[in-house]
């Protein structure tokens, strides 16, 4: 056992020092949708992250222009973190959380001044293709999001860029969906989002990214007690325009 950690300092190559970096993307987007529900119209939607290592931290936020969503996301800012730990080349871990805060909810509607999800994934490529399943468990919401999504990278050599296409799947279950309500409003729905981005270097730290997607919402009800349940108005089914510019320093 003595002997163990010199036989491992001769056989493996040394480990790599940490990097850091901060990255900021400032994004503007047509349409605000989240799981299939239409959040605010046209907005724009800018991130800070903090990259050490495996570690990420950051904050995304949303402002709308206009089309606002009454006591919702006006403004929102998401404060998140997410440790990935590699299992091997193609397989990996990645435990995060995500802190919802909406300042000017008006909780006397219904609406949460925060809520706080934690969450577990597994990325696993196979054939260029990156393989994401994802669980969800929003503490205050009381309930747990299943999603799963595909993304693959199509090189385009000639034009020194690449088109990224994306397709996501999800289903939750919400047993608290508003504040202060008795007996409590239950939520529950799928949702799915296809769509495709281009990123266009700059330099060696910036880039610009256009992206289109279309996601929809589908089953998604309300239901308060006894009562019968009733279809969520917002669920709806939107093509999202973005354009962002990304800066790592």
């Amino acid at each position: 056992m003595f002997g163990a950690p010199v036989m491992q300092a001769q056989m493996t190559a040394p480990v790599p020092a940490a990097t850091s970096s901060w990255t900021f993307t400032p994004a503007v987007v047509s349409q605000y949708m989240f799981r299939g529900v239409r959040l605010g119209g046209p907005a724009i939607q800018p991130t800070l992250e903090y990259g050490y290592g495996a570690l990420a931290v950051g904050v995304w936020a949303n402002f709308p222009f206009n089309k606002k969503v009454p006591g919702q996301s006006d403004p929102e800012y998401d404060f998140y973190g997410s440790y990935t730990i590699p299992v091997n080349s193609a397989l990996s871990i990645v435990p995060g959380a995500t802190l919802y805060y909406y300042p000017r909810a008006t909780e006397s509607n219904g609406f949460f001044r925060s809520t706080f999800e934690p969450n577990l994934a597994i990325n696993y490529t196979v054939a260029g293709f990156k393989l994401t399943p994802k669980i969800y468990y929003d503490l205050v919401l009381e309930g747990a999001t299943a999603e799963f999504t595909a993304a693959y990278a199509y090189p385009l050599k000639d034009f020194g860029t690449e088109l990224n296409f994306t397709a996501t799947y999800g289903s939750y279950k919400w047993k608290e969906f508003a504040e202060d309500t008795s007996p409590a409003i239950k939520n529950w729905g799928d949702y799915w989002l296809v769509g495709m981005a281009m990123p266009f270097a700059i330099n060696s730290s910036s880039k610009v990214t256009l992206g289109v997607a279309y996601t929809k919402g589908n089953d998604n009800y309300l239901k308060q007690g006894s009562a019968p349940k009733f279809s969520h108005s917002s669920a709806v089914g939107r093509g999202v325009v973005t354009v962002a510019y990304s800066l790592t320093f």
